[in-house]
């Protein structure tokens, strides 16, 4: 009848499917069907029924599910999803039976038992964005539950997706251990770690002894234990708990699944063999999402003091990890959209400027930074990053007293904001050391760093150009050597190769300081002061016509370079700086 009145209602939808349903059946179709059916009975529909759901219709594969409550929509999807990892944990991966969902709240058309509606459609939508294991729902949905659930939401963006004509935002739901599991669940489900969906994160999986010698296995596992250890000592890194990992020892495991699982960005995994008296350790830092490699080391080593290699090799492993992990999150800040960035995004995306270590660069990273700490005024490394920024203004952009006190300034309140954290208190003992000449108190608060994480290269190498500069020659290279150990490339040398270069040229040891610059080059050609140290080194040994080319690139990146200025900003021993800066004055460099 042309009046008759169309049944309305606002639900709650879930639309869900078994993510590479075709490829299951292609390989076993009775097999698959079955274990679909299991599934269902033993968990799926138990869970839809605990939590009023209804079943509008099955496809297949797939399945639609009102609720009439978005909070019981989002909690039984969560449920089903960790119930369904438990009831996996012990298949292999290429026989499991893994879920997508998609959770929308919208208005519905009522057809008899069916259900139809762009509510329903964009349930569709957000179940084919979700990855495996995963739930995505809209916005509307992410901002009912927020106050009412536990669970943390990673926003993916706006999407454009089939026959909706406008883009919806996405939500992805992190499952975290924080959500309760209820007692109906038959198998239970693998510990889950916090979600921490603001902070860079990683599990470090048991390690695989292949020696085939069993008295190893406390060996490998003493070094996971100890690596678990030592990166939960960077304070901006999530590090998920040895329990919460060990589960998988012994098993084969999909990276990506472990990830999901465990709700982490990064997973470390690595393996022993032993022959005779030597081992050989390798590890790999994993990308959670897509699976591509971030580092891989490998470690052959003697097997004399077994004690003294465990600790070495955790530090070699965490050394090399955490300046690996910060390009990574580098890399990921800026792929994401710009109306996304919260504060941490904010400083990641000025690091890269920061690392240049020049005032042009320095100044396009104090205009984020200063967003950052707009979003989130107690945020240690932005403050600490801040005030690196203004030293090298000051050090390298005239000696302008604003500039040192902006410095000191955030320098000590990255200390007191950030007392746990390693790379903010090196960074900030740094800054101190240089702007104010004080070199006791900078490398009381870079030791207090190295107290709290050992294998921090980047503590390492800015305690040797503090210590080049205080002349405390065999402690500056002592320190480099160490840092560089731990992290042979990249901006963190950069800062070490600076340090022995400055310890080297402070001794006397042009030959060697030479070198040293010139490798601080290679890992950052823009940086000036080691083409200062390498002119001031070549015209100390005579080789002027040299040192009047690297004379002519110190001017090209430093056009407003004087001699005078430069021994100024380095006057906390004079007896070193004076002879550098006459140095350099024949190499033709102004006054």
């Amino acid at each position: 009848m042309p009046n008759e009145r169309v049944e309305r209602r606002l639900a709650a939808i879930l639309a869900g499917d078994v993510a590479g349903y075709s490829r299951l059946m292609g390989v076993d179709e009775e097999g698959t069907l079955r274990d679909l059916k299991e599934h269902r009975a033993a968990l799926l529909h138990p869970k839809i029924a605990e939590h009023r759901g209804r079943i509008v219709k099955t496809t297949g594969d797939g399945v639609l599910i009102e609720f009439p409550s978005v909070v019981d929509a989002v909690r039984c999807a969560v449920e089903m999803q960790r119930g369904m990892t438990g009831r996996n944990a012990e298949i292999p991966a290429e026989r499991r039976i893994e879920l997508r969902m998609g959770i929308n709240l919208g208005d519905i058309i009522i057809d008899s038992d069916d259900i139809y509606g762009d509510g329903v459609n964009v349930a569709a939508r957000l179940e084919a964005l979700a990855q495996p294991g995963g739930i995505c729902v809209s916005r509307v949905v992410r901002d009912q539950v927020r106050d009412k659930l536990d669970f943390g939401f990673e926003d993916l963006g706006e999407q454009k997706v089939k026959n909706i004509a406008r883009p919806v935002r996405v939500y992805r739901v992190e499952m975290g251990a924080r959500a309760a599991v209820s007692p109906m669940d038959e198998t239970p489900a693998v510990q889950i770690a916090p979600d921490e969906p603001d902070r860079p994160s990683i599990a470090v999986l048991p390690f695989q002894n292949m020696s085939g010698d069993p008295e190893q296995e406390y060996f490998v596992d003493g070094i996971v234990e100890d690596i678990i250890t030592s990166l939960s000592r960077i304070k901006w890194l999530f590090v998920v708990a040895r329990n919460s990992t060990f589960i998988y020892k012994g098993r084969a495991v999909d990276v990506k699944q472990v990830g999901r699982e465990l709700s982490v960005r990064y997973v470390l995994e690595g393996s022993l063999r032993k022959a005779g008296n030597r081992v050989r350790v390798t590890s790999q830092l994993i990308d959670a999402a897509s699976g591509n490699h971030v580092w891989a080391e490998r470690y052959d080593r003697a097997l004399d003091d077994i004690f003294e290699l465990q600790d070495e090799l955790t530090l070699s492993v965490v050394g090399a990890i955490e300046p690996s992990l910060r390009q990574a999150e580098i890399a990921r800040a800026r792929r994401k959209r710009p109306e996304n960035l919260d504060a941490y995004d904010l400083y990641l995306r000025a690091l890269p400027h920061a690392h240049v270590f020049m005032p042009g660069e320095a100044d396009k990273a104090l205009a984020l930074l200063g967003q950052a700490l707009a979003l989130q005024p107690d945020f240690p490394a932005a403050q600490v990053a801040t005030a690196w920024c203004y030293e090298m203004r000051y050090m390298r952009g005239g000696l302008r007293e604003a500039d040192k006190a902006a410095a000191l300034s955030h320098a000590w309140a990255a200390i007191e904001a950030g007392a746990d954290d390693a790379t903010t208190l090196a960074t900030a003992g740094f800054v101190i050391g240089l702007v104010s000449h004080d070199y006791a108190t900078a490398m009381d608060v870079i030791d207090r760093a190295l107290a709290l994480t050992p294998a921090s290269p980047h503590a390492l190498g800015v305690g040797s150009i503090v210590l080049a500069h205080d002349g405390q020659v065999d402690r500056a290279v002592d320190y480099a050597d160490r840092a560089l150990r731990l992290a042979p490339g990249g901006s963190e040398a950069s800062n070490s190769y600076v340090g022995l270069a400055m310890a080297h040229c402070a001794a006397g040891n042009y030959t060697a300081a030479v070198s040293a610059a010139s490798k601080a080059l290679q890992a950052n050609p823009r940086f000036s002061i080691p083409h200062i140290i390498v002119t001031a080194a070549l015209s100390a040994q005579g080789r002027l016509d040299e040192a009047k080319t690297a004379a002519r690139r110190v001017l090209e990146l430093e056009p407003g370079f004087t001699c005078s200025i430069f021994v100024r900003s380095h006057s906390g021993r004079a007896e070193i700086w004076e002879p550098i800066g006459e140095a350099l004055r024949r190499a033709g460099l102004p006054e």
